[in-house]
């Protein structure tokens, strides 16, 4: 299983209606709005980096208002 943390930045406003669509992706875990230089923090768990990579890329990015995303695979 691999476990990875996503940072997300979102347009103005976004990411309250954004947070409910993260979390409703299918690898996802978990996600908060959070104060600092992202918006929204989101946990996956998948069985390959594969499946984060393609979830992040394909799926996240792909909504409405996310204007960027940074990838951090877990290590422990």
């Amino acid at each position: 299983m691999v476990h990875a943390f996503i940072m997300v930045k979102t347009a103005a406003g976004k990411s309250e209606g954004l947070l409910d669509a993260i979390r409703d992706l299918e690898p996802v875990t978990d996600a908060h709005i959070v104060a600092g230089n992202y918006d929204i923090i989101a946990e996956i768990d998948a069985a390959e980096v594969y499946d984060i990579l393609k979830a992040v890329s394909s799926h996240m990015q792909a909504l409405d208002g996310v204007s960027e995303t940074k990838t951090y695979i877990a290590m422990d």
